[in-house]
Formats: structure tokens, sequence, C-alpha cells
């Protein structure tokens, strides 16, 4: 079986650790490398996290740290939503047993790419900033990569999508700016996908609590992350989202768009617009999922980690 080689970009963060947790044990992925970044929480506290995971789920995979604030601007980070130490009330230890690697998340990712030209997926579950400053530094960079998948965006302009700022863009505009002018092709899961169509109803979260000693967990760290803004209890799915999209894809409908941003009004406001011709351009925006299918998958993946004891 051919696997996909991917480099994760992360801010973890809760909804990052459930996906996280099921790339950790996928077995068409090739994770070469997890990248920190500021966004959820700070980006040493986001490091310490990932480097937590992989000792608690026994994986060794490299772990770069990433930068620390935005290319530009410096904005705060949603420690209010996730937890001072980004997993709600869950109790992390202050310090990892390991470390991340010397190599810094740019320099890291670029080693990657340029040895492997393009093959490597960038799935990204936080703030671009790492990726952007990779293709200011390394603009030889871009062409190598083989695509894009990042969770995070909610466009002006395109019907039946409820637009709103959306925090991994407007914590580094300046980032995404890089990446939408990359020319590396891109799909896009709007947040809105996992608020209201893959995300988890209460009924199913603690269905997945009783299922085995990781969903135990999930479930416990979900109890102060419940998505603000709806009359029922329920957990969003953003970033496990993109990272199905690569293995599992043919449960998302996309359409072609092309994209601007704002860098200067109101930064991080995204605006889209449906890309006329056959070829679609090179951005897809993800604009639905098969509810039963996706359900089938995600319950069967947290199924699968019976033999995992925490």
């Amino acid at each position: 079986m051919e696997k996909h080689k991917v480099i994760i970009d992360t801010d973890p963060g809760i909804d990052d650790t459930t996906a996280l947790i099921l790339t950790m044990f996928d077995e068409r992925l090739d994770v070469k490398l997890y990248t920190t970044v500021k966004g959820n929480i700070n980006v040493d506290i986001a490091t310490n996290n990932m480097l937590h995971l992989l000792e608690k789920f026994g994986k060794k995979t490299p772990v770069a740290r990433g930068c620390e604030k935005g290319m530009v601007r410096d904005t705060p980070d949603a420690s209010w939503l996730h937890g001072k130490y980004g997993m709600g009330e869950t109790y992390i230890p202050p310090k990892a047993k390991t470390k991340p690697i010397k190599k810094d998340a740019v320099e890291a990712m670029y080693e990657i790419i340029t040895q492997n030209p393009h093959e490597i997926t960038l799935i990204l579950f936080g703030p671009h900033t790492n990726v952007g400053n990779l293709f200011k530094k390394h603009p030889d960079c871009a062409p190598l990569v083989k695509q894009i998948i990042f969770e995070g965006f909610s466009p002006y302009g395109l019907k039946g999508i409820k637009p709103h700022i959306s925090f991994n863009i407007r914590t580094d505009p300046e980032a995404f700016k890089y990446v939408l002018d990359s020319g590396v092709p891109l799909v896009i899961i709007p947040s809105e996908l996992g608020r209201n169509v893959t995300h988890l109803p209460e009924k199913m979260v603690h269905k997945i609590g009783q299922m085995n000693d990781t969903g135990a967990f999930l479930e416990e760290i979900y109890q102060n992350y419940w998505e603000r803004g709806y009359k029922d209890k329920r957990i969003a799915t953003n970033d496990t989202d993109a990272y199905l999209y690569l293995v599992e894809p043919e449960m998302f409908t996309s359409i072609g768009v092309d994209v601007a941003i704002d860098l200067e009004d109101t930064p991080g406001k995204t605006y889209a617009t449906i890309r006329e011709g056959d070829d679609g351009g090179h951005i897809a925006l993800v604009i639905n999922c098969d509810r039963e299918k996706f359900e089938e998958s995600f319950l069967s993946k947290i199924r699968n980690l019976d033999n995992i004891k925490l």
C-alpha cells in the first residue's frame, strides 16, 4: 500500500488532539514530521502537548518547534477556549520527557520537502505562520509541495456559507497570503463544515467515551469545548476533517474557488468566488460531507484503538 507522505502543522488544542491521535495510527499515512505553531496556545505549550501526545500513545515521530508569533502581528491565542494548557481541564505534564529536534519547523520542513519533491502533503491544523515563513525564506520550496490541506476559513461572498473572521486566518493573515500566492494546490476545510456537518453530538461524545481508553480521554478533554452559539451540545471536528479529506476524499464534496484576503481594513477577512471553467483552479473549497460515512469512519477509528491502554 502506497502511503501519503505528510507533514502535519499543529497548535494542540483540543480539536487538534483528536485529529493528531488518528493520524498517529492511520496506516495510510507516512508522517514525516509534526511541527508546532502559536495559535490555540503559545508555541512552547503546543510543542510540549505534541511531545506529550506522542509519548502517551507510544509514538516517536520527530517534532519541530515552530514560530512563536505571526509574520507581522502578534495576536492573542485561544487559551480562553482550549484552557491554559490547551486540553481543557486535563492535566498535562509541564515538561515532556522527549525533546523537539534541533532544527526549527521552517528548516525541518524545507529539508523533508526537498528530499521528497512533489510527494509531501502539508496538513495545517492551525495558523499558517510556519508555512508562510517557509515560502518567504525558501521560495524554491513551493513548487516541490504536492498540496496543502488546511482547516479554518469562512469566506464572504458565497451563498450557503455563514461568513465570519476565521481564527486560523486572522491570527496570521500575512502568512495565509503567502500560502494563497504560492501556487501550491490548496484544499480548504471551512470552519462551518466541522461545526454544522461533521460535528459530534453530546450523545456521540458519550458513546466514544465508553469505547476504550482513547475515547475516555477524548470525552474528558471535550468537557469545556462545547461549540458556542448552539442550542445543543456539540464538538466541532474541523481538524479531523482536514486529515480525513486526504485519506477518504470520496466522502467530501468540493468546488473550485478564487480567494482573496484583506490585510488592512479587517485583517483576516476572506472572500471567495466560484471559479468558472473546467480546471477549477488550484483552490478547492470543501462544501459538504456525507454525514453517515463520516460517523462510520470516525467511530471505527476510535474502536480500532481498543488495544491502547492509557
